[in-house]
């Protein structure tokens, strides 16, 4: 404790997990800590097993000294905060935003001052503050903040943190402090027996000989039964509290049954009981001051779980009774359901009402556990069977999968129409495809498509498109569905009878794509691409669609609105806090900016996509390290993602993550001029399915390396193919790919005329690596017909492309022809000051500063404080050899944004 709080006023942060069972010592541990801090701002909270299910209640108690600084924070967190907080009306916040919110919050209050953060009894904190708090301990960084938790034992929310782990006394100091509670002389045996079996508990050591006779004791008589040593101190604590009056009794109860400890909530419930006891201190067990405390969390549990269901339902009523339903109308209905003896319709509704409280302030699995609680006073079948539905929706968005699959088998269980079964059909398909994006997801999704068909057109098409996008990851994995299957059943539904939006026209399109070919669809691809990446598609649309509008940009060789699309769905998940949307869209707006040659871009979306992933746990493969590993060509850094991207993708049913690897070791291999090896790396990757966007590319790549290994009937297959998906296309890419292929297996001056096509349709477009292999298989062209000068043209102007984006594995190849031409090109390296010495979250802060964001608002981005981002740019000029953020435009390379629009 003591060389944590150093740390901490040395400006350091530290995170320490104090972990034991009940009674071992760590409050009492965590109680010094905070006591010692008398020169640093100190923040307390503790869990309440009775507010578990409150969403952010734990979480008021900690921010409360600090709401008078939410002016200071970026404005989307203190929205999110006011929502939470119930300080003004909004959305549901996205939880990762309200954790960076209470991170700007702290990190605010250390600038003045060290700061300590003490949370006691983390097993009880409700889901929403654990979440919370998991994701600010992850986030702190430059900051002098500590973070103390104690916890009987760590949940996932703060799996993998720094820990201590609290042990029995030893024997000799057990024996002292036992001695200390027991006023005469204990047989040796029993005195031994005691140490060993409380395994040198303090509060187990202290407690347990309260209540004992001195013959029970010197005998070892009524001391420890077959019970946990937990259960055995709260036997202790029950004994001292049956000493007491009845009336005395019944007063702790009601105290235990209070989870805030409002003292005058207390007095007013124990008045309508009837309960007339001096309220003051009662016999250790509990104490009055500006709350009501008791010695341990033990004694709370112990006299709870000791009352009888009358008393305490009793307890609770008068509890509700006494709550203000106007303040705080979420504890009187909880009060009321603890009180309920049987269904209640309005208890019920009280509850459902607090759902619906909770879900506004984003606390979804409150919202769960209200209306779990809410389904078991129903007693009419039908609204049971709605609550239910609504629990697991809500179950859902909270990802408590277990509470979701329970609800939804109370739901089947009840009366269903037509749509109610359809909806329990959708939401298992929602949670397989929320639990892993491929696999069985796919086929749940398009029954419940087709169950929904006759009941509501849009609703139905909506899922076919969540059909189709479950297929697409899952390729190949595809247990029961694939995208051939889900567009026939698509492209044979009910048409909406209103206008079609912009998803409509996507859907249509994906649909024509199988059913009619490219001709039909490429049309309409085009025509839903380019709205979903202006204003065309609304903000819903883009939120739940728009990586997949990308796809059809790619699928139909459009460029440009490939870049809108992934730009429009990345801002609008920024602007919403969409985290869940983000962690997808900076990996499709990776791929764009690596395959325009923007290295450095692509490197900074692969660090936000690794900050959004490890911030929100979310299950997406690294698609946009991929593309660029593959064209930046170095196997050390390539073939490792690669091989650990295939492992995860096969064990989560995501088979497009598996093709995608496979065509980018085909790259990295023809880069290198192993062509042999990278056939069939992108035979495999061209016939997968779906042959889509990916297979296409990897047509590529097989022709190159096929026509190099010397397997021209290979790759004359495999450019007819290629010919079949850019055939229907005036787009420059389709036709500069296609072209550049044609020129690797023609002869004469008609593969001249193939390279000087390629290369006319590639120049001036964004796709610079494609345009420097053009030039490269032109020069390799020339060089073989002696045609050396030519050869060194072309040469040189790949390799200078090559070099400047950063594609290690072409340039050396390239480098290599040019030697042959005669000409004499040394390895560019790069001195100091260079982004080669910055790490990929270094290189994002510097693009993100020199485009003019605030340390707030780059925190913001990637879920860092402001304090951090600070520490972060300090290493960064002393890398650049810069000293201010205005030399960072000289410092970076010129375009790095550019893919980003």
């Amino acid at each position: 404790m003591d060389q944590l709080l150093t740390d901490v006023r040395n400006g350091r942060s530290r995170v320490l997990v104090v972990r034991g069972e009940a009674g071992v010592g760590k409050t009492a541990l965590l109680t010094y800590a905070a006591e010692s801090a008398t020169d640093v701002s100190t923040l307390r909270a503790v869990g309440v097993q009775s507010e578990m299910e409150l969403a952010f209640a734990a979480l008021h108690q900690l921010c409360a000294p600090l709401l008078d600084r939410l002016d200071r924070i970026p404005e989307p967190q203190r929205r999110a905060l006011g929502t939470v907080f119930g300080l003004a009306p909004g959305p549901a916040p996205d939880r990762f935003t309200v954790g960076l919110a209470v991170l700007s919050l702290i990190s605010d209050l250390a600038g003045e001052r060290p700061v300590l953060v003490v949370v006691d009894d983390v097993q009880w904190l409700d889901t929403a503050t654990a979440q919370v708090l998991g994701f600010v301990a992850r986030r702190i960084g430059a900051e002098a903040v500590g973070l103390l938790f104690g916890a009987r034992e760590i949940g996932v929310e703060l799996h993998g943190l720094a820990e201590l782990q609290v042990e029995g006394l030893p024997a000799d100091e057990a024996h002292a402090l036992l001695g200390s509670a027991v006023e005469f002389l204990l047989d040796e045996p029993v005195r031994r027996r005691l140490v060993a079996e409380t395994g040198g508990n303090p509060l187990a050591l202290l407690e347990l000989p309260r209540g004992l006779t001195a013959t029970q004791l010197a005998a070892g008589f009524g001391l420890l039964g077959g019970q946990e040593l937990p259960g055995r101190i709260e036997q202790s604590f029950l004994r001292q509290a049956d000493t007491l009056p009845a009336p005395t009794r019944r007063l702790l109860l009601v105290a235990a049954a209070e989870p805030i400890g409002d003292p005058v909530l207390v007095r007013r419930a124990a008045d309508q009981l009837g309960i007339e006891v001096a309220f003051a201190e009662i016999d250790g067990l509990m104490s009055l001051g500006e709350r009501v405390t008791f010695r341990h969390p033990l004694v709370r549990s112990a006299l709870y779980g000791s009352a009888s269901e009358t008393e305490r339902r009793a307890v609770h009523l008068a509890l509700a009774g006494a709550t203000d339903s106007a303040t705080d109308p979420d504890r009187r209905a909880w009060h009321l359901a603890a009180a309920a003896t049987g269904p209640d319709e309005d208890v019920a509704l009280e509850l459902e009402r607090s759902a619906g409280r909770a879900q506004a302030r984003g606390g979804f699995a409150a919202a769960a556990a209200f209306l779990q609680r809410a389904v078991a006073l129903t007693r009419d079948p039908a609204r049971r069977t709605e609550r239910a539905l609504a629990g697991a929706q809500a179950s859902l968005q909270a990802g408590a999968f277990g509470t979701a699959w329970a609800l939804l088998a109370t739901a089947e269980a009840g009366e269903l129409d037509g749509l109610g079964r359809a909806r329990i059909d959708l939401l298992r398909a929602e949670a397989a495809y929320a639990q892993q994006r491929g696999g069985d997801a796919p086929g749940l999704l398009l029954r419940a498509a087709k169950t929904l068909e006759p009941l509501d057109v849009r609703l139905a098409r909506d899922t076919y498109l969540d059909a189709w996008s479950a297929a697409l990851f899952a390729g190949q994995l595809a247990t029961d569905a694939s995208l051939r299957e889900v567009s026939a059943a698509a492209e044979a539904a009910p048409r909406p009878e209103t206008p079609g939006r912009s998803s409509d026209v996507l859907l249509d399109g994906f649909a024509l794509l199988f059913a009619e070919g490219r001709p039909r669809a490429v049309p309409l691809l085009k025509q839903a691409a380019r709205a979903f990446g202006d204003q065309g598609a609304s903000v819903e649309e883009v939120l739940r669609w728009g990586w997949l509008a990308t796809a059809a940009a790619a699928t139909a060789w459009d460029f440009e609105a490939c870049l809108s699309t992934a730009s429009r769905q990345v801002e609008v998940a920024r602007g919403a806090g969409a985290l869940a949307v983000l962690a997808v869209g900076v990996n499709v707006l990776g791929q764009v900016a690596a395959m325009a040659g923007d290295f450095a871009e692509a490197t900074s979306l692969r660090a936000e996509a690794d900050a959004v992933r490890e911030a929100t746990g979310a299950h997406i493969l690294p698609y946009g390290a991929l593309v660029l590993a593959g064209l930046r060509g170095l196997p050390d850094e390539a073939f490792p993602l690669i091989d650990e991207t295939i492992e995860s993708a096969i064990a989560g049913g995501q088979g497009t993550a598996a093709q995608y690897a496979r065509w980018a070791r085909s790259v990295v291999l023809n880069g290198l001029g192993r062509h042999g090896e990278a056939l069939p790396w992108a035979v495999a990757a061209s016939e997968d399915t779906p042959e889509l966007f990916v297979s296409s590319w990897a047509l590529s790549e097989q022709i190159e390396a096929a026509v190099r290994s010397g397997r021209p009937r290979e790759a004359a297959a495999a450019l007819g193919l290629l010919q079949d998906k850019t055939v229907d296309t005036e787009e420059r890419w389709g036709r500069g790919i296609e072209a550049r292929a044609r020129g690797l297996l023609d002869d004469g001056p008609t593969a001249e005329g193939a390279y000087l096509e390629a290369i006319e349709h590639l120049t001036g477009t964004r796709l610079r690596p494609d345009l420097a292999r053009a030039h490269l298989l032109y020069g390799e062209w020339l060089r073989r017909r002696t045609r050396r000068g030519e050869a060194r043209a072309e040469l040189r102007a790949a390799y200078d492309l090559f070099a400047s984006i950063g594609m290690a594995a072409f340039a050396e190849r390239t480098r290599r022809e040019l030697q042959a031409t005669g000409e004499t090109v040394r390895r560019r390296t790069n001195g100091p000051g260079t982004t080669d010495e910055l790490t990929p979250q270094e290189l994002q802060i510097a693009l993100l500063v020199r485009d003019g964001l605030s340390n707030p608002e780059v925190g913001s981005r990637l879920f860092l404080s402001p304090r951090t981002v600070e520490w972060h740019l300090r290493k960064i000029f002393d890398k650049l050899a810069i000293s201010s953020r205005r030399q960072l435009r000289d410092a970076l390379p010129d375009a790095v944004s550019e893919a980003a629009g």
